[in-house]
C-alpha cells in the first residue's frame, strides 16, 4: 500500500505542528477548519502560509492539512510553515535548495527567556534606591 501523503513537523516558540501534503486542489485546513476561519485575525494568511507551495510552484496541484496546537497564531503560522517546508523537501529531495534561499527550512530557535528571582521580568531589576 501507497503512502497518499508525505508528512513534516514543524515548530516554534511554544506550537508545534504535524503538515500532511496531498496531490489535488481542494481547500487547505488547520485543524480541521478553513485557513481563513482558524486564523481570522492574521492579515494576508494563504500568502505566510502557502508560501513554500507558491516557491516551488505547486499551489495549484497541491493542498495541505495541518493539525497544531500550543502557542499563540504567530507561532502557529509558523510551525505550519516550516512543517509545510519540510514536507515538500521529503517528496522531492531537490526543492530544499530553492526553500533554503527563501529562508523557509531552517527552524527559528528564540524561544522567551525564563524570569529569574528578585527580577520583575527575565531581565529587568527593581529601581535602585542609593539613598
Amino acid at each position: 500500500m501507497e503512502k497518499k501523503y508525505f508528512e513534516g513537523i514543524g515548530r516554534r516558540k511554544r506550537s508545534t505542528s504535524r503538515v500532511r501534503i496531498y496531490e489535488g486542489d481542494s481547500a487547505s485546513s488547520v485543524n480541521g477548519k478553513a485557513l481563513n476561519l482558524y486564523f481570522s485575525g492574521v492579515k494576508d494568511i494563504e500568502k505566510i502560509l502557502c508560501r513554500p507551495l507558491i516557491v516551488v510552484g505547486l499551489e495549484k496541484k497541491y493542498y495541505f492539512t495541518a493539525t497544531v496546537n500550543g502557542g499563540g497564531s504567530t507561532g502557529q503560522v509558523e510551525a505550519i510553515r516550516l512543517g509545510l517546508a519540510r514536507a515538500i523537501y521529503t517528496m522531492n529531495a531537490e526543492l530544499k535548495s530553492v526553500l533554503r534561499k527563501e529562508k523557509l527550512v531552517s527552524r527559528d530557535p528564540r524561544e522567551v527567556e525564563r524570569k529569574k528571582y528578585n527580577h520583575l521580568k527575565s531581565r529587568k531589576k527593581p529601581q535602585f534606591s542609593k539613598r
